[in-house]
C-alpha cells in the first residue's frame, strides 16, 4: 500500500496567504455588495490584509491547507 496524498482545501487556499514570516493573513468580508452605503474609511480598511490571531483558527488553517505559502 501506498502513501496517501494530503489534498489541500481549496476554499481556505483562496482566502487566506502567509508571510514570509509565517503569519496567516485574510481578507475582510462584504467587499462585493452593496459598496456605495458604505463610508470610504470602512471600504479602505476592507482592502488592507488582516492578520489571523486566534490560535484555534490558526491551527485548523494549517490543517487545512498544510502546503500554504509554499
Amino acid at each position: 500500500m501506498g502513501k496517501y496524498k494530503i489534498k489541500t482545501h481549496q476554499a481556505t487556499k483562496k482566502r487566506f496567504r502567509k508571510t514570509g514570516s509565517g503569519k496567516i493573513l485574510r481578507a475582510k468580508g462584504h467587499q462585493g455588495h452593496l459598496r456605495r452605503r458604505k463610508s470610504d474609511r470602512s471600504k479602505r480598511q476592507m482592502k488592507k490584509m488582516h492578520e489571523v490571531e486566534a490560535s484555534g483558527l490558526k491551527k485548523r488553517i494549517k490543517r487545512l491547507a498544510p502546503n500554504l505559502g509554499r
